[in-house]
């Protein structure tokens, strides 16, 4: 079970949670799904107003597995919860403008009609 201590496959990015919601009420739901090591909201710096997400850390990741597909998308504390493995993001491509390599150029000539350079 050590194993799992430090484990990321078993912290849980919650999002779309309300204002009201407390760390207490987020372990109190995940744990329907097994044991929860800690719960979190993260909250604005110097405040304890919300951001509207947090984080669960599960006891294990077939625990976590089953509260994701438990939770991700059901109405929680007046609203649709976005439930999944934290770190977990869509790759964004590279920032930038993309090599010309392969494509032919022009285009610009549909922006300056009607004159002449």
């Amino acid at each position: 079970m050590s194993s799992q201590l430090n484990n990321p496959a078993c912290k849980i990015y919650v999002g779309n949670l309300g204002p009201g919601v407390s760390a207490a009420e987020l372990q109190m739901l995940f744990s329907k799904f097994g044991s929860v090591r800690w719960a979190d909201i993260a909250t604005e710096p110097g405040s304890t107003a919300s951001k509207g997400f947090g984080f669960v850390m599960m006891a294990s990741e077939p625990e976590a597995r089953k509260a994701v597909i438990g939770l991700d998308g059901t109405r929680q504390f007046g609203a649709m919860l976005k439930v999944s493995v934290a770190g977990k993001l869509k790759a964004k491509g590279p920032a930038g403008p993309r090599p010309r390599e392969g494509r032919p150029g022009g285009g610009a000539h549909r922006y300056r009609r009607g004159t002449r350079r």
